[in-house]
């Protein structure tokens, strides 16, 4: 079998492995965390939008939305029924903030070129 001093080594080494795989993940999820945050317009309410919406959502989600305040407050409403976590006195600052940001009056939602030699459909260019 094995020595005591072998088992310890071997324990330490199993126990290094095991952190750094953990605080790799962790650097990861934290970096695609900040990404996400990265992609919805400042405002006022940025911080408010990404608890409630990019909870269940990616940001491309939102940021390719073109709806008019009507449909926001229906699509808000909707989602808080779903469990959108929305504090009612936010409600109709967060209706505001992505019915200015994401309007009918805005260009086209643009993806990001990705890495490759892709366009956001997947397709060469």
């Amino acid at each position: 079998m094995f020595c005591k001093p072998m088992l310890r080594k071997m324990s330490r080494a199993v126990l290094t492995v095991a952190l750094l795989t953990l605080e790799t993940g962790l650097i990861a999820q934290k970096a695609a965390q900040a990404n996400v945050t990265a992609d919805l317009p400042a405002g006022p309410m940025q911080a408010k939008a990404t608890t409630a919406c990019l909870e269940c959502h990616e940001a491309r989600i939102i940021l390719q939305q073109r709806l008019s305040k009507a449909a926001w407050t229906k699509e808000v409403d909707k989602m808080t029924k779903w469990g959108a976590v929305v504090d009612p006195a936010d409600r109709d600052a967060l209706i505001d903030y992505l019915s200015s940001n994401f309007n009918p009056d805005q260009p086209a939602y643009e993806p990001q070129k990705t890495a490759g030699g892709k366009n956001g459909s997947g397709k060469a260019k």
